[in-house]
């Protein structure tokens, strides 16, 4: 594979949660290339399917100001601080945003959502065998709890009323995990 050379680097915008940056490479063939690059300052995050006894799972009813709507997601969140572990997070933000906490969790992907701009690492988790916790949102967050059944989530994947690819991973790897028997 022949590879690309960074010429140089310039922060163009340095934000809360990532950094905006022009990204000059030279060209296999010693060209030059410019690309947007925004980097995520914790890494990344993690998210978390959580599927009870009934074969339901919990999702986050939320805004989201990137689609300008409000979207239907599994619980996740950012790492507190980086080098947090994604098992971590994940169980954190489960029970913050649910107020369930799983005791079985299983991971199933790291996951850059996309790779051409943003570098931004998601580990997905499933967790099972979930146990009532304490609900404690961060005051920015007005989240509703939607109980679903998992084929209904997974048509809803294929319907377009679940398009964040993190939870679209995580569906999908649940029923690939089962179909191999790792759940029941």
């Amino acid at each position: 594979m022949v590879e690309f050379k960074r010429k140089s680097l310039e922060l163009l915008y340095d934000a809360k949660i990532v950094a905006l940056y022009k990204d000059v490479l030279e060209t296999p063939d010693g060209g030059e290339v410019v690309y947007d690059l925004i980097k995520h300052k914790s890494g990344g995050g993690a998210g978390i399917l959580l599927v009870d006894e009934e074969e339901y799972t919990y999702l986050v009813r939320q805004y989201r100001n990137s689609l300008d709507a409000v979207d239907l997601e599994i619980p996740a969140g950012g790492y507190s601080f980086h080098g947090e572990s994604g098992e971590t997070c994940a169980l954190r933000e489960a029970e913050e945003e649910t107020g369930w906490i799983p005791q079985d969790i299983y991971h199933v992907s790291n996951m850059i959502s996309s790779v051409g701009t943003f570098d931004e690492k998601t580990d997905v988790y499933i967790g099972c065998n979930l146990k009532k916790g304490k609900r404690h949102l961060d005051p920015t967050e007005f989240i509703e709890i939607v109980r679903v059944p998992m084929e209904e989530a997974r048509e809803m994947i294929y319907s377009g009323k679940i398009v964040d690819s993190k939870t679209i991973v995580a569906i999908l790897a649940y029923y690939d995990k089962k179909s191999r028997g790792i759940f029941k």
